[in-house]
């Protein structure tokens, strides 16, 4: 069975997240999004909320998993015995600081990442932005799944 890993924060899920696991989950048997926790950072939602709002927005999808874990993201792959990461780039820069992060991770453990290209259509959308939109009231609803819109 192919498994991988979509690590992030998800401060919120984004529709570009979802553009990711939608299409990686027809080259996976299956996806787990592992909601990474840093204790240093401040998120806009709680852990419960952003597992809520992933769970609400693929419950119909029983190949699409939700879990948390701390550390390093090679260790937690070890220790579910996950072989592959998946990650979306945006843009160069993505590609750049992905590049880095994937080369260490297959340096640390025999985990493989692979890469998908955003679609052009959320390929402008980050949680950062998201963020923003939300502090300033703007409308954030055309940029995250319909279980974000109703939660918050």
């Amino acid at each position: 069975m192919k498994r991988a890993i979509f690590p992030g924060s998800f401060d919120p899920i984004t529709k570009g997240h979802c553009d990711i696991i939608e299409r990686g989950i027809t080259l996976f048997d299956e996806i787990i999004v592992a909601i990474g926790v840093n204790s240093t950072k401040n998120y806009m939602f709680s852990l419960e909320e952003r597992v809520k709002f992933i769970k609400d927005t693929f419950k119909s999808n029983p190949k699409i998993k939700i879990m948390t874990y701390q550390g390093l993201t090679v260790d937690f792959c070890k220790t579910i015995d996950v072989n592959f990461i998946l990650r979306g780039l945006r843009n160069p820069a993505d590609f750049e600081f992905e590049k880095s992060i994937a080369h260490t991770n297959r340096d640390l453990a025999p985990i493989e990442t692979v890469f998908l290209l955003t679609s052009a259509s959320t390929s402008y959308i980050s949680s950062s932005i998201v963020r923003e939109v939300i502090k300033y009231n703007g409308d954030y609803k055309k940029l995250v799944p319909e279980s974000v819109t109703i939660k918050l």
